[in-house]
């Protein structure tokens, strides 16, 4: 099975109460220590990757005002920028994967083109980019838009983008770069431009970086939705997902392991990791005890500014104590669906549902000793659920240590899990 980690360079992850956690170091994710130490516990449990979920403003939609989530530290209350953290990071460790958010409505390909292939090359062909569309107004308040572009512009700008990115990455031919001491720095011939003019981007090329260890940085997406699926199963390597549940997460997975072929693709070119926060107990009874500790610190009102930011959607509207009901929204779609499902399944409340939220943004929790988590992993893997898991941690910088010193040899004794990288690049560790 492949194995990441989800992270967000700030004070939660999916679990709201991060920061808030007794065993978190309070304020540690302004320093880079936090990091390195993270990113080296996961590279001795040979992780895949990791990688920042990013946004590019604060929550705002609750109650149309910044206060309350800075206020009660949501999700978005401080995200720093993940790129530079990857940068330093490539510099202590030599093989997991880095990745980091950028998104295709507030950037531009030319810039984004750079970042990657140069955290490509410092890292020696480690970098992958989880492509994001942006969905609140707090973003497009922060970039000169009076509101968020329609779901489906979003996506189409996103595909002309990625073509874009790749054009340019493609720009320098692998042997392009010469250093003859002659005098012949590289072959022009061999380096073109890409002349490309399109509905929402003119970009002339070549990059002025030659071609990196990978050619391009490994694709990540998250998209839910049908049209977001479509993008997916067109262009990422990696899919994230959250599904509570092995029913949703087999139908997810045989859906956009079958939209592959419509973009010329195999399924297994797609490797499909869903969202999971495992509590690693030396018991089972000890593992719930952990787990409802993380959930205890879980405030309503800290989902709901969450999920009011997510679905572009101010959720202070609306009653507490009555269920969500039929309400529109702009943002994630495929989420908020889920939601609405689960909702309607348990007979939440708002304030229930935003204590979910809180908990971990409906990422299932898997609580049990190393063996419980180790056989439920296997048993979702060996079911058509996934190919692997994102794992999302419930503190920090030592949220994951017990999985990767408990659950990790585990998986490794059952041959379920390598025991050393078999290449450089990250994507060596992507194949079969």
């Amino acid at each position: 099975m492949h194995l990441a980690a989800f992270l967000i360079a700030g004070n939660a992850a999916h679990s709201q109460a991060l920061w808030r956690h007794p065993a978190s170091r309070p304020g540690g994710f302004l320093a880079l220590d936090y990091y390195r130490h993270i990113a080296r516990t996961l590279e001795r449990g040979k992780f895949d990757l990791l990688f920042f979920a990013d946004r590019l403003a604060v929550s705002t939609r609750y109650g149309d005002s910044h206060r309350h989530g800075i206020a009660v530290g949501d999700q978005d209350a401080t995200r720093l920028d993940p790129l530079p953290i990857l940068g330093a990071l490539a510099a202590v460790t030599e093989r997991i994967g880095l990745g980091a958010t950028r998104s295709t409505t507030y950037s531009q390909p030319y810039s984004l083109a750079r970042e990657f292939a140069t955290l490509d090359h410092l890292s020696g062909g480690r970098a992958a980019w989880n492509v994001v569309t942006s969905v609140n107004q707090g973003e497009a308040d922060n970039f000169g838009l009076k509101e968020t572009l329609p779901h489906d512009v979003r996506y189409d700008r996103a595909d002309e983008f990625l073509d874009v990115a790749h054009q340019l990455w493609r720009s320098w031919q692998p042997d392009a770069l010469r250093l003859d001491a002659a005098g012949t720095y590289a072959d022009a011939d061999k380096v073109a431009a890409i002349d490309h003019q399109g509905a929402h981007f003119s970009v002339r090329g070549p990059l002025n970086i030659p071609a990196t260890p990978q050619g391009s940085p490994v694709i990540i997406q998250a998209g839910s939705s049908d049209r977001g699926q479509d993008f997916a199963a067109r262009w990422a390597e990696v899919v994230f997902n959250i599904q509570p549940d092995l029913a949703r997460l087999q139908r997810f997975y045989g859906d956009l392991k079958g939209r592959a072929g419509k973009f010329g693709r195999q399924a297994d070119d797609i490797k499909i990791l869903s969202a999971v926060m495992p509590f690693v107990g030396q018991s089972r009874q000890h593992a719930e005890e952990l787990r409802a500790q993380a959930n205890e610190l879980a405030d309503p009102l800290v989902g709901l500014s969450t999920l009011s930011s997510h679905m572009n959607v101010d959720f202070s509207a609306f009653p507490l104590d009555a269920p969500i009901g039929d309400v529109q929204v702009s943002g994630i779609q495929g989420l908020f669906k889920l939601l609405k499902e689960i909702s309607a399944e348990r007979r939440l409340t708002l304030a229930d549902a935003g204590r979910l939220y809180a908990q971990g943004v409906l990422t299932p929790q898997i609580a049990g000793t190393a063996v419980d988590i180790a056989d439920w992993l296997q048993d979702i893997v060996a079911q058509g659920g996934a190919d692997g898991f994102v794992l999302s941690p419930s503190h920090l910088p030592h949220g994951f240590d017990d999985f990767v010193d408990q659950v990790v040899p585990e998986l490794q004794r059952r041959g379920a899990f390598r025991k050393e990288y078999r290449g450089l690049h990250l994507r060596d560790h992507l194949r079969p």
